[in-house]
């Protein structure tokens, strides 16, 4: 200890495991694919939003869809609202500062769409180092789900990589 501080690994924020919310404790241990989300066009700074999601399923069927819950009070669920249409890239195993600014946890100097290099598709934009991506279109109105906006979108365009996918799992990254 050096002058009262104590460096260890843990946030020094956080609440005592057993106060923490039940299902996101849950969550955590279970973890998820992380991928961004991306709607809009344009280049200014209101005319294009994203968001960090893990917590999401695939649905198969004709067509398949993807469910995802989404952060109600984001400018991304707002722009997704009006477009009803976005991108969803699966981030590789570079990811984590990507991952880390789109969910407002990590600076982003000029703007989230600064760090990367993009290709504007009908959907969004989509971020062009992800080989595994898929265009999707809002298909009925979300809802209310806890805290989150659960949301349908239909698969309209798929693009499959073989990369590995950056995972995140008990406050960790890691790529499977």
């Amino acid at each position: 200890m050096l002058g009262g501080v104590t460096i260890h690994s843990e946030h020094p924020f956080l609440p005592p495991e057993q106060d923490r919310d039940p299902a996101r404790r849950l969550r955590s241990r279970l973890g998820g694919a992380v991928s961004l989300w991306t709607a809009g066009a344009g280049t200014g700074p209101r005319d294009r939003f994203g968001l960090t999601v893990s917590s999401m399923m695939i649905a198969n069927g004709e067509p398949g869809r993807v469910l995802a819950l989404i952060d109600p009070d984001s400018d991304f669920y707002t722009l997704l609202l009006r477009t009803e249409r976005t991108v969803l890239s699966a981030l590789g195993a570079g990811g984590k500062a990507l991952a880390e600014a789109f969910a407002g946890l990590a600076p982003a100097p000029g703007g989230v769409f600064k760090m990367a290099t993009w290709e504007d598709t009908q959907w969004g934009p989509r971020l062009e180092s992800s080989t595994t991506w898929a265009g999707l279109r809002l298909d009925e109105t979300p809802r209310e789900v806890g805290w989150s906006m659960l949301v349908s979108c239909e698969i309209e365009h798929l693009s499959l990589g073989e990369d590995d996918v950056l995972v995140h799992r008990r406050g960790r990254y890691s790529a499977e």
